[in-house]
C-alpha cells in the first residue's frame, strides 16, 4: 500500500529527514511588518531574530487555510492509497480545524490531532514515516499514532521571556521579574496545552544539564528515539547537549532548528526535548 506523509511546517523535522522518508509540509504563514510569508520558505527564524532585535514587532503567525489544504491532499489522494496528516495542536492553531474541512472531500485523507507542537509533533510524524515505509496499512498506522498521540512528552526552556510577553504568553511584569532574578521557565507540554513546571535558576548554559537531567530521572521512557530542538543556540551547547543525553543509552538522538512559528513564540535561546513514554 502507498501511502503519503504529510505536516503542517511546525513538526521541524530536518531536511534530511523529509528527504528520506519524502514528506511534504504544508507551511503556516508569518506576517512581519505587514509582508506575509510561508514558514521555511520566504522566511527563516533568523530573520524573525533580526528583525526584532532592530526594533521591529514581533511577526504574527497564521494558519494554513483549507484552501492550501485541498490543494496538497487533492494531489496526492489521487496517487496513493492514503494521505496522512500530521497537524499542530488545535488548541494552538486553527489548522486541525481547517485540515478536517479540506479532509472532507476525500475518503483516502486521514487527519492526526497531534496535540502537540514542534519535533513534539514530528516524532509523531517519523513514526508514521517508518510504518508507512515498512508496507503497514493506513488504518493502522494511524490508530498507531494516535495511541502515541498521549505518550509524546514535550518540555522546553527559555533564556529570556520577551517573546513570551510580547505575545501575551506571560506579563511583562512576570519576565521582568525572571530576567532579573534569572529565572529559566520550563515549559510543559500536557493535554495539549502548556502550562509553566520546575524554574530553574542561573545562566541559560549552566541550567540546561540539570533541564536534560530532570526529564530523564527514572525509566518511563521509551530509548530508540528522542529529540532535541533549539532556537538561536551556540554549536557547542547543542553538541554538549547531545552527548549527554547519548549518555543515556539512547538508539537514536535527533536534533533539530525550531522553525519560525515556535521562534516566533519563544525567542532565541530555546531548547526543547521530546521522549516517548512507555
Amino acid at each position: 500500500m502507498a501511502i503519503k506523509i504529510t505536516s503542517d511546517s511546525t513538526c521541524d523535522l530536518t531536511p534530511e529527514l523529509l528527504e528520506r522518508y519524502d514528506i511534504t509540509l504544508t507551511p503556516l504563514y508569518i506576517t512581519q511588518d505587514g509582508k506575509t510569508c510561508r514558514d521555511r520558505i520566504d522566511i527563516r527564524p533568523q530573520d524573525i531574530f533580526a528583525h526584532v532585535a532592530a526594533g521591529g514587532n514581533l511577526p504574527t503567525t497564521s494558519a494554513v487555510n483549507i484552501a492550501d489544504y485541498q490543494e496538497v491532499f487533492g494531489k496526492y489522494a489521487k496517487d496513493y492509497d492514503a494521505v496522512i496528516h500530521f497537524n499542530i495542536g488545535q488548541n494552538f492553531s486553527a489548522c486541525n480545524q481547517n485540515a478536517n474541512i479540506a479532509a472532507e472531500d476525500f475518503d483516502n485523507v486521514y487527519v492526526i490531532d497531534s496535540r502537540n507542537l514542534t519535533v513534539g509533533q514530528g516524532i509523531l510524524v517519523l513514526e508514521a514515516a517508518e510504518a508507512a515505509a515498512r508496507g503497514e496499512k493506513a488504518e493502522d498506522i494511524v490508530a498507531m499514532v494516535r495511541d502515541l498521540v498521549d505518550k509524546v512528552d514535550t518540555t522546553f526552556v527559555v533564556d529570556r521571556l520577551d517573546f513570551l510577553a510580547k505575545g501575551g504568553r506571560c506579563s511583562s511584569v512576570v519576565a521582568l521579574g525572571a530576567n532579573l532574578l534569572k529565572l529559566k521557565p520550563c515549559i510543559v507540554l500536557a493535554d495539549g496545552k502548556m502550562s509553566v513546571g520546575k524554574k530553574y535558576r542561573g545562566t541559560f548554559e549552566k541550567i540546561l544539564p540539570d533541564f536534560i537531567k530532570d526529564r530523564l530521572a527514572g525509566d518511563g521512557y521509551r530509548k530508540d528515539r528522542c529529540y532535541l530542538v533549539y532556537a538561536a543556540c551556540k554549536d557547542e551547547t547543542i553538541a554538549s547537549l547531545k552527548e549527554l543525553v547519548e549518555s543515556y543509552g539512547f538508539g537514536e538522538v535527533l536534533v533539530a532548528e525550531a522553525g519560525c512559528t515556535i521562534s516566533s513564540h519563544c525567542g532565541p535561546g530555546t531548547v526543547g526535548f521530546v521522549l516517548l513514554r512507555k
